[in-house]
């Protein structure tokens, strides 16, 4: 009976691609470059900031300390500074620990 009907082989199913390893490594570069522009840079760019205002201090720079004192410089060593915080009273702090210049006048004497 074989003439009526013709016999079906099976037939090798052809291979899968092999995958791009660029794309497997797409999600990870991706993330990095988001990490990069929404974390690291703006990072980098306050610390740049922060050097280049702690490098300005000049002796009566009106100041904000990381501690929230309020204070006129009223002198500077190389990495400390002294504060005057109440007419007669002033305290030595590191110059890390200032976190902002404040306009002049801000502090009333």
């Amino acid at each position: 009976m074989d003439f009526l009907i013709s016999s079906a082989f099976a037939q090798a199913a052809p291979g899968a691609a092999a995958p791009n390893p660029l794309m497997s490594f797409l999600p990870l570069i991706i993330l990095f470059g988001i990490f990069y522009f929404m974390l690291i840079r703006p990072q980098m760019k306050r610390a740049k900031e922060q050097r280049a205002m702690i490098a300005a201090l000049a002796k009566g720079d009106e100041v904000l300390t990381t501690g929230g004192l309020l204070g006129r410089i009223e002198d500077l060593a190389e990495s400390h500074v002294t504060l005057e915080i109440a007419p007669g009273v002033s305290v030595k702090l590191q110059k890390q620990a200032i976190a902002a210049v404040l306009p002049k006048g801000t502090l009333k004497s």
